[in-house]
């Protein structure tokens, strides 16, 4: 099925938005559609289809990727409560050179995202909790989940860590001594919502 255009035209109609292809968009627009139709079975997302959910799920995600401060062309990254895929989806499908591991406890969203990530040759699941994962990468990455439960897994899982999250949530975590902090980045919907990424002490 091709891709709409009011799908596309959202991707990529804000200076805001990374550079995307034609085939990225189409596995974007795979991954909307597959999520609709799941959702009306499960609750993987409360974001009703169309503008909305784009700008939410996919626009954030992309814009969070793209200024995700890796130095290394092949890093990996750890996406930890994945959910319905977000961030680590769009990021897997923004940087296909990056290994991107997505970490949900739920088995029902783990099988969501195996079927959602089968063609996405840089993706893998691990239906587990972060607290007892083995896993580990170079960035451990997380949006809508408690800042202090993600900083307690941070060290052991992987060494930067990049949160998209409120201000008021990055406040309460932003002296933490452990974590060097940089400059948080505003998301430009205009919701009060940051990226926010940080090197772990050792």
């Amino acid at each position: 099925m091709p891709t709409p255009d009011w799908f596309s035209q959202l991707l990529l109609g804000t200076k805001f938005s990374p550079d995307l292809t034609a085939l990225q968009i189409a596995q974007l627009y795979e991954h909307y559609e597959l999520l609709i139709r799941w959702n009306q079975r499960m609750n993987l997302t409360t974001v009703k289809p169309g503008p909305e959910m784009v700008v939410r799920h996919y626009c954030e995600s992309l814009f969070f990727s793209a200024h995700l401060p890796a130095a290394a062309k092949d890093i990996s990254v750890l996406d930890m409560g994945s959910g319905a895929g977000f961030p680590g989806i769009p990021m897997a499908i923004l940087r296909p050179c990056w290994k991107v591991t997505l970490i949900e406890a739920s088995q029902r969203k783990a099988v969501f995202l195996r079927e959602a990530s089968r063609h996405l040759v840089n993706v893998s699941v691990l239906a587990e909790r972060a607290e007892t994962s083995r896993a580990h990468g170079e960035w451990l990455v997380a949006r809508a989940l408690d800042p202090q439960e993600v900083l307690a897994n941070a060290p052991r899982l992987a060494s930067n860590l990049g949160l998209m999250l409120g201000l008021e949530d990055f406040s309460s975590i932003q002296g933490d001594k452990r974590i060097a902090w940089s400059v948080p980045i505003r998301l430009p919907w205009g919701d009060r919502k940051i990226c926010v990424y940080g090197e772990c002490s050792t």
